[in-house]
Parts: C-alpha cells; structure tokens; sequence
C-alpha cells in the first residue's frame, strides 16, 4: 500500500538494526567475533538525516556492539539490547515530547511488530517476514542492507540527495 508521506509529516524516525540496516547475515571470525555488512547508501541517506537535523534512532534487540558502532558512525542515537521495542519508544515519546502519529519506525521481523503497529507509520525491507509486510505502511523493493533508509528518502519521501551535497 502507497501512501503520500513527507519528512515534514514526522517528527522521528526510528530504524531496526539486523534485517534492516544488514542483510541479516552474521559473519564469524575463527575467535567468535561477529561482522555484518551494511550499504554505504544507507550511510549516505543518514548523512541527510542528520544534515536536516530530522531525530533518527537505531533500535535492535542485538547486543553486539557492532551495533553502536556502526550508530556512532553514522551520528545516529542508538538503543540496543533492547528488550521491548514499543516500551522504549512510549518511553521515549514523553521524555522527547514526540507524537506517536507522526514516527516512522522501520522493521523487518517479528520482534518489530508491536513497534510497527505503534508507529503512525512503518515500512519493512522486501525481504521481511510476511506478517511484518501485512502491516507496514510501505514495503520497499529493496532488501534488508541493501540500501533500505536511501530507498525511503528517495522513493517514498521524494528527496533528492544531490540537493543536500
């Protein structure tokens, strides 16, 4: 389902980790450590965000630290280990006054349901679970870590990053 949507309609936008930010796929190295790959184009797509000053969060249940710092790369707040989504972000939306109707958050499986429904909108990579793509307001053609937060401001928001550069 198409919707129209601006940044402007958002006061913030709150992205899942694994699935989303990465292809969902975990690497292991010979000592246990874990690597995960992530689009440069995403990287891009948060240099905007943060440029236009738009409030941008990192949520995921992993306890990684690749998590954090791949979030401190990018100048993006992060939440990880985080148990219970939807309870962070209505925690979240009265310490930073925020209506709940106007937050994006951006999900690709089971455990970002709640979050999702919470949300005044959601949108979920091509790849996600089937019961996440039932509810998101936007399923994008790309796949989780595969330019995923690019194809919203590009596609869905109608943002032209050269204009930013």
């Amino acid at each position: 389902m198409k919707k129209k949507i601006s940044l402007k309609d958002l006061d913030i936008l709150f992205f899942d980790f694994d699935g989303v930010l990465t292809d969902n796929k975990v690497y292991l190295d010979q000592n246990g450590s874990e690597i995960v790959s992530c689009s440069r184009s995403d990287g891009m797509a948060f240099v905007l965000l943060n440029k236009i000053k738009k409030k941008t969060y990192i949520i995921s249940s992993e306890t990684n630290k690749v998590v954090a710092a791949r979030a401190k790369k990018l100048k993006i707040p992060v939440l990880y280990g985080v148990k219970n989504k939807s309870q962070v972000i209505k925690k979240l939306s009265k310490e930073k006054k925020f209506n709940l109707k106007r937050t994006l958050y951006t999900g690709n499986d089971l455990n970002d349901f709640e979050a999702m429904k919470l949300c005044g909108y959601s949108a979920c990579p091509s790849d996600s679970h089937k019961e996440i793509k039932k509810i998101a307001t936007f399923v994008l053609d790309a796949k989780g870590g595969s330019g995923v937060v690019r194809e919203l401001l590009e596609k869905i928001f109608k943002i032209d990053l050269l204009e930013y550069l």
